[in-house]
């Protein structure tokens, strides 16, 4: 970049030759992962550091415009309309701790000596309402102020609460936001308009009000990275909120350009940023463009009737593969209908040579009346019969449809009571350790139990842990023979009977509550629970013994697929991003 600048005259540091490059790559930086909020920062810095436009050598230099402001502000002073300020607003002597190096023309400033900043108006809670009346006027809050101000959502309060005609809003003043969220606070819009007569703003709010200067350049500034970061920093924390007071916010270094290189600034800026605007909207159609493509495509899977049509309509996603699955989303979209599949039916082609799922089931009922016998499981309630109504979609006719407790005994995990459980401390699973397709053993706890109680909650490799609260149908399989592991109430534990492998239910689970099915099992409005009696009626498509091994190593063989699709395409989305990067880098 020092060679560049080099080749240009001393006092520019002007990007004539990188703009160009800016330009060419620009939309290689747009669709980068968060290229265009990159985009954004990077345009702003440019703008404030005097890299954005050419510097005129005719133009006054900001020295002189900074006595021009102290000269209004001491004409202001003595006719009583301005009170100077007890301290001055001193900005930093070490040229070191300045944020970056100006063009010749310019200074540096402290905020406080070229932007006015006013407090907004405090009023009791009770004395604010949602409707204009007479002798209330409108107060902007800290939820008005987005990119723009937004009118919408104002308080009117009495009038009398405003101690002072300066806290009535001026257009091109700035709104800050005083008070908020760390990530939030010294956010600012631009006012632009004032749909109402009069209005004002709450005491979390200040007002900047720039001397001189335009307000838009002013906001660039305040937009930028270097200013965000030390505004935040230098905010006060509470436990929710960050405040920004004055005597932090008047220091504040500001890049002062001569007043007609603001106005090319300013202009500059909004046409880039209506490039940025352009990007994201591309962005978005795409999106919803590339969506819209890979629904219809992949619906096209599920709606298959047979293998063999369900081959034609997979030939036309593989033509489009690539395409298709470039986005995280759509590999998402493929891993459901995978899903879809293979409870289906459509996954593997049905064998005329299995035994049928009722043979199967003949073998599950022989297999529960000799465990019931020994005392080993409980015989279930009698659930009611299924009608053809309630199933929820056609399956072969080798197939079956059963309820979970017909082929599979469940039951609850230990209660967890500190003041009642009693015993040695053994290591346990919640539900939070149950995520989908894995136990997360990060983070494990301990439960007492009796001696007794040991065979009744200690996990068996290949047991199904399902979700009751929380997260209701989240599963995974237990296949750790090696380590002692109990469970607590928060989760079902599930034992297939007749060989049936537990990962089949985690498709039938996990597809129906991808596509929302699963909740009408829930209980609960605001937290929903997958009740004991709700998982034993839960409707499963039962496949023949042999099929059942087929589908779960077929899609074992399509999820490694997707796993490696999902690699691939977060390292191609690093390399854009590293590319991006290197790029802004070499532009600022």
């Amino acid at each position: 970049m020092s060679a560049v600048l080099e080749a240009h005259e001393p006092n520019a540091k002007y990007l004539s030759a990188l703009q160009p490059r800016l330009v060419q790559h620009f939309e290689l930086l747009g669709t980068a992962p968060g290229g265009v909020a990159r985009l954004r920062e990077l345009i702003l810095t440019l703008a404030v550091q005097g890299k954005l436009v050419r510097q005129d050598p005719s133009d006054t230099p900001a020295t002189e415009l900074l006595k021009d402001i102290q000269a209004e502000k001491d004409r202001l002073i003595a006719a009583k309309i301005l009170k100077r300020e007890r301290d001055e607003p001193a900005l930093t002597e070490d040229e070191d701790a300045l944020p970056f190096e100006l063009p010749a023309s310019w200074s540096w400033a402290a905020l406080g000596a070229v932007i006015d900043i006013v407090r907004g108006i405090t009023f009791p809670a009770t004395h604010k309402t949602k409707e204009a009346a007479p002798g209330r006027i409108a107060c902007l809050r800290t939820s008005n102020v987005q990119q723009t101000i937004e009118w919408d959502d104002l308080l009117f309060v009495e009038r009398s609460f405003m101690g002072r005609e300066d806290q009535l809003i001026r257009h091109h003043d700035i709104v800050m936001s005083m008070a908020n969220s760390r990530e939030l606070v010294g956010k600012v819009a631009l006012i632009d308009q004032i749909p109402h007569p009069e209005a004002t703003f709450g005491g979390f709010l200040g007002v900047l009000r720039p001397r001189k200067i335009d307000p838009r350049y002013a906001m660039a500034v305040l937009r930028t990275p270097y200013a965000r970061a030390m505004l935040i920093d230098s905010s006060s924390q509470t436990t929710n909120i960050a405040n920004v007071s004055l005597a932090k916010l008047r220091p504040l270094p500001f890049p002062l350009p001569p007043l007609a290189e603001q106005a090319h600034i300013v202009t500059r800026v909004e046409e880039l940023m209506r490039l940025c605007d352009a990007l994201e909207a591309k962005g978005q159609l795409e999106a919803a463009q590339h969506a819209q493509l890979v629904q219809t495509l992949l619906g096209a899977l599920t709606a298959s009737t047979s293998p063999d049509e369900l081959a034609d309509n997979w030939q036309r996603v593989a033509t489009h593969f690539d395409l298709l699955l470039d986005r995280p989303e759509a590999i998402d979209a493929l891993e459901q209908t995978i899903l879809q599949l293979a409870v289906r039916g459509l996954l593997v082609p049905q064998d005329p040579n299995d035994e049928p799922a009722s043979a199967l089931l003949k073998k599950i009922r022989a297999e529960k009346d000799r465990l019931i016998a020994e005392g080993k499981i409980k015989r279930g309630k009698l659930l009611p019969q299924m009608d053809e109504g309630e199933k929820p979609f056609a399956v072969p006719s080798t197939w079956e449809w059963v309820r979970l407790d017909q082929i599979a005994d469940s039951r609850l995990g230990k209660m967890l009571d500190k003041a009642k459980n009693s015993g040695k401390k053994y290591p346990y699973l919640r539900n939070t350790n149950v995520q989908w397709h894995h136990i997360d053993l990060s983070d494990i706890k301990e439960i007492s139990l009796e001696a007794f109680e040991l065979e009744e909650f200690r996990l068996r490799q290949g047991d199904l842990l399902i979700c009751e609260g929380g997260y209701p149908g989240r599963c995974a399989i237990w296949n750790d023979s090696n380590k002692e592991m109990y469970f607590q109430k928060a989760l079902h534990r599930v034992r297939p009977f007749g060989g049936i492998p537990a990962e089949f239910l985690t498709f039938s689970l996990e597809a129906d509550s991808r596509s929302g099915a699963l909740e009408k099992y829930f209980t609960g409005a605001t937290i929903k629970h997958f009740v004991g009696q709700a998982l034993d009626s839960y409707l499963v498509p039962l496949p023949p013994s042999a099929e059942l091994s087929r589908i779960v190593v077929r899609v074992a063989s399509l999820r490694s697929l997707c796993a490696d699709l999902r690699q691939r395409l977060a390292a191609r989305q690093t390399t854009q991003a590293q590319l991006a990067e290197a790029l802004i880098d070499e532009v600022a």
